[in-house]
């Protein structure tokens, strides 16, 4: 479990961000901040991973406040949330090493492909971390693990369809090692059944996965699918 600070004045945005966050695998809340006072006091505490951050803060800016980490020597990682969609703050985001820069208002949808892509990241780094890996192929392996183009630009996917989101029906799948049906990759990936069988049937008629018929005593027979070994 990757585990987040939520960061907003307003109590309300940061309560539905946070049910946001615990929406979304692998991700839960730690600690909820309305100042950069107490953001900064709960990143010393320690054990936050990854900080949701607001720019406009009563005390001081988010990024005035990622500054401030880094000059203690906090490595957390920070994506941006915010109303402040100027080009200054963008590039001073930026060069702060904010991952991610998602403006108000915002969906569900769009933050966990931002969520989905970090740990994508995560996966990769410790991936070519743990071979020992160097040079430029391994870089852009983790350069790329960030990438949230839109789904229609994506080589392959139809539209509507998101590269971290294959990526996570296909882990899923992956890991199992047996036959799941869409009820069963919806409930693992905390995604809505609908949206699993979309995935499903597209991954299947591509060849990445084998389909299979499970017959019970009554009803149409149930659809299950199994990861294909390239």
């Amino acid at each position: 479990m990757i585990d987040v600070l939520v960061v907003d004045d307003d109590f309300r945005v940061a309560e539905i961000n946070a049910k946001y966050v615990g929406k979304v695998p692998g991700f839960r809340v730690a600690a909820r901040a309305h100042s950069a006072a107490q953001a900064l006091a709960a990143v010393e505490r320690g054990g936050i991973e990854l900080v949701l951050l607001d720019h406009n803060l009563p005390d001081r800016t988010g990024l005035e406040l990622v500054h401030r980490m880094r000059e203690e020597g906090h490595g957390t990682d920070v994506i941006m949330i915010t109303a402040a969609s100027d080009v200054t703050t963008v590039q001073q985001a930026m060069r702060l090493g904010a991952l991610h820069y998602l403006v108000k208002p915002f969906t569900f949808a769009a933050l966990r492909t931002r969520l989905d892509s970090y740990a994508a990241l995560r996966r990769t780094v410790d991936r070519v971390g743990g071979r020992g890996l160097t040079g430029q192929e391994q870089v852009d392996r983790i350069f790329g693990a960030l990438r949230t183009a839109p789904a229609s630009s994506a080589p392959g996917l139809p539209t509507g369809h998101s590269e971290p989101t294959t990526d996570l029906i296909c882990g899923v799948l992956h890991r199992a090692g047996h036959p799941l049906s869409a009820h069963e990759v919806a409930a693992r990936t905390g995604l809505s059944r609908s949206t699993a069988q979309r995935y499903l049937r597209h991954l299947e008629q591509a060849g990445r996965l084998r389909l299979s018929l499970k017959y019970g005593d009554t009803g149409r027979p149930e659809h299950r699918y199994a990861w294909v070994t390239p």
